[in-house]
C-alpha cells in the first residue's frame, strides 16, 4: 500500500521545512547548526503537525549522521539497548524519541549515561510542556526548542505545494478551497495534508470544491485560525478577560480554545493567570486549578468542560493582586544591574551574632537582614483585596515595629 502523502511530503532538508524561522531562518540556531556540522541534545516541543518530525529527520539528513528512529511510548528497553550497542560500535549515533515526555524510568536510566558519554545525541520529540512533563535529569542534558503554531499562509504554501506532487496527478482546486482546507486544519499541516489527499481519492472527476471539503471533514471552523482571531489573541483576550473580572468573556474564550481541542494552551495560560492576576488576593487558586487540569486529565472531554467552566468563573470572579511578581521583579532587576551589595555579617552561616526570631515574643525581632548597600530598599508594595489584606496587615505591624512606633 502507498505511502500517506504527507509523508510523501515530508521535508528532506531543513531549506525544505515549513514555518519554525525563528530556528531555520537565515542564520538562526539550527540551520547555524547544520552549516558548522555540529549536532546537540535537544528537545523540539509544540502542537502536533507543526514540523517536530520533519525537523529531526532534515536535521540528521543534511548532516548525513547516522540515526535510529524510536518511539518512547511503543519501542521497548530492549529496542533502547540495540540503539546504545550500535553506538558503542560507531562511536557516535543520533536518536530520534517521539513521544519522550512518555519515557519510562528504566527506559531512562540506560539511557541518560549515553548522553552523559556523548555517544548518543538525542533529539527528543513532545507536545508536552518540556519544564513540567520530561524528567529533569533528561531536560538539563538538552537545549530546549518550543515549535510554534504555524499560521494560514504556512498551510496555504504547503498546499500549494502538495497539489504539484505527482501523486495528485490532473488534480483541480481552486484558491477558495485551498483555503477552506487550511481554514479547517486548525493550523496542523498533517491534518491539512490528509484532508487534501481524501478530497482528491474521494471525487470521481478529481476535482475538489468546497462542498467536497466540508462533507469530508468533521472539524469545527475554529474563530481562532489566522487571518481573524490568532491563536495568541485567543489566549490573551482570555487572560485580560480574567484580569478584568468580566466572567462572560472569559468563559467565551475559554470555550474557544475547548472547541479547538487546545486544552495544554487553556492550562498552560490559566496557571499564568492564578500567580500573575490573581496571586495573594486568592493564594488558593493555583491548586485549586491544578485539581482541575487533573481532574479533566482523568474524566476527559465533554465532561471535562464542567470543572473548566466552574474553574473559569471562579478565576474571573476572584479578587485580583500582582503585587507578589511585581515586588519579585524588582528584585530580579536590582540583581541583574548588580545593585546587590555584601550579606550583613551576622546572618551569614553560624554566625554568633544571629539572633533566633523563634527565641523571642511572636517569633520576631528586629535585626538587619538586607545588604547595606540597599539596607532600605521596599519591594513589596502590599494590596488591600482578598487574602492580602489579611497580609498587608502584617506587613504593616512588622514595619511599625521596624520604625519604632
Amino acid at each position: 500500500m502507498s505511502k500517506p502523502l504527507a509523508i510523501k511530503l515530508a521535508p528532506k532538508s531543513l531549506g525544505e521545512v515549513i514555518g519554525q524561522e525563528h530556528l531555520i531562518g537565515k542564520d538562526k540556531i539550527l540551520t547555524n547548526l547544520v552549516k558548522n556540522k555540529k549536532l546537540f541534545s535537544m528537545i523540539l516541543y509544540g502542537k502536533p503537525g507543526i514540523g517536530k518530525t520533519s525537523i529531526a529527520n532534515a536535521l540528521v539528513n543534511d548532516l548525513e549522521v547516522r540515526y535510529r528512529f524510536l518511539n518512547a511510548v511503543t519501542n521497548t528497553k530492549k529496542d533502547l539497548d540495540v540503539v546504545i550497542e550500535e553506538a558503542k560500535m560507531y562511536g557516535e549515533i543520533v536518536l530520534i524519541l517521539d513521544e519522550i515526555h512518555r519515557l519510562n524510568k528504566d527506559k531512562q536510566d540506560i539511557l541518560l549515561p549515553e548522553l552523559e558519554s556523548g555517544r548518543i545525541i538525542l533529539i527528543g520529540m513532545t507536545t508536552s510542556n518540556p519544564y513540567h512533563a520530561i524528567n529533569p535529569a533528561i531536560r538539563s542534558r538538552c537545549q530546549l526548542f518550543e515549535l510554534k503554531e504555524l499560521e494560514t499562509s504556512h498551510i496555504i504554501k504547503g498546499l500549494k505545494k502538495a497539489i504539484k506532487h505527482p501523486d495528485l496527478e490532473k488534480i483541480e482546486i481552486d484558491d477558495k478551497s485551498i483555503k477552506l482546507i487550511a481554514k479547517l486544519s486548525g493550523n496542523d499541516l498533517r491534518y491539512a495534508y490528509n484532508l487534501l489527499e481524501i478530497a482528491y481519492y474521494s471525487s470521481d472527476n478529481k476535482k475538489i470544491t468546497e462542498e467536497r471539503i466540508t462533507s469530508i471533514s468533521n472539524k469545527p471552523v475554529f474563530f481562532s485560525f489566522k487571518g481573524d482571531d490568532g491563536h495568541y489573541d485567543v489566549l490573551s483576550g482570555l487572560q485580560k478577560s480574567i484580569r478584568g473580572s468580566d466572567v462572560d468573556a472569559s468563559l467565551h474564550y475559554a470555550a474557544r480554545l475547548v472547541i479547538e481541542g487546545d486544552l495544554e494552551s487553556l492550562f498552560r495560560r490559566l496557571s499564568v493567570i492564578a500567580y500573575e492576576d490573581i496571586g495573594l488576593a486568592n493564594p488558593a487558586i493555583g491548586p485549586r486549578l491544578n485539581a482541575v487540569i487533573d481532574a479533566v486529565e482523568r474524566i476527559g472531554l465533554p465532561e471535562g468542560r464542567i470543572p473548566i467552566g466552574e474553574i473559569i468563573v471562579e478565576m474571573a470572579l476572584s479578587p485580583k493582586s500582582n503585587s507578589s511578581h511585581i515586588a519579585f521583579d524588582a528584585a530580579l532587576e536590582d540583581i541583574e544591574k548588580g545593585n546587590v551589595g555584601s550579606i550583613p555579617p551576622h546572618i551569614k552561616t553560624d554566625s554568633p551574632l544571629y539572633k533566633y526570631p523563634h527565641d523571642y515574643p511572636n517569633s520576631y525581632v528586629i535585626q538587619q537582614y538586607l545588604p547595606d548597600r540597599i539596607k532600605n530598599k521596599k519591594y513589596y508594595q502590599p494590596k488591600d483585596n482578598g487574602y492580602e489584606r489579611q497580609i498587608k496587615e502584617i506587613y504593616d505591624r512588622i514595619e511599625k515595629l521596624k520604625r519604632g512606633s
